[in-house]
């Protein structure tokens, strides 16, 4: 019974607990620039990057030219403290694209290739019934019989009326 009676109260103090234990940092990358919020309202936060104070007091802490290193990154005013690992990857020549102008890119590019695609087909089905150019330039008529090959004259083979060049040879008996 007495079970019954705790279970809406420990459902709030769930749901209180949860909701506060939800705030996250905010980060912003831009070029080199990366911009962190802490998640605590007050005015005088205590930054710690890395295990060194930051000289900064504001909600925003902003870190230029940042070379892409891991750090350890800690915001505290009062009691409270937030801690936060901090893996960001910049570089200075990238150029950030939105959602829409990649589907843009993608889109047109499937387009494209759907319409070269179609080109190709509708002018190679009006060639099917038509002679290539490319068959030497002779008419295309009857199928003319083709010569028979050249014999090869080292293995040219012996004739009827030719044994008489062959017949000196004897056979030697080993």
């Amino acid at each position: 019974m007495r079970l019954e009676r705790s279970l809406p109260l420990l459902g709030f103090l769930l749901c209180v607990v949860g909701t506060a234990a939800q705030q996250e940092f905010l980060v912003e990358i831009s070029g080199t620039t990366v911009t962190i919020t802490c998640p605590l309202s007050e005015e005088n936060i205590v930054w710690e990057i890395t295990g060194t104070k930051a000289d900064f007091s504001e909600r925003k802490y902003v870190i230029e030219n940042h070379d892409s290193s891991p750090a350890n990154v800690s915001c505290s005013a009062g009691g409270n403290k937030y801690e936060m690992y901090l893996n960001a990857r910049v570089c200075t020549n990238c150029e950030e694209l939105d959602t829409l102008a990649v589907i843009g890119i993608v889109t047109a590019d499937l387009l494209i290739t759907f319409g070269v695609l179609i080109l190709v087909y509708y002018f190679s089905k009006d060639r099917k019934g038509r002679a290539s150019a490319s068959a030497g330039g002779r008419p295309r008529g009857q199928k003319m019989q083709r010569p028979p090959p050249v014999p090869n004259p080292d293995y040219e083979p012996i004739r009827k009326g030719q044994r008489e060049v062959y017949a000196g040879l004897e056979s030697r008996g080993f």
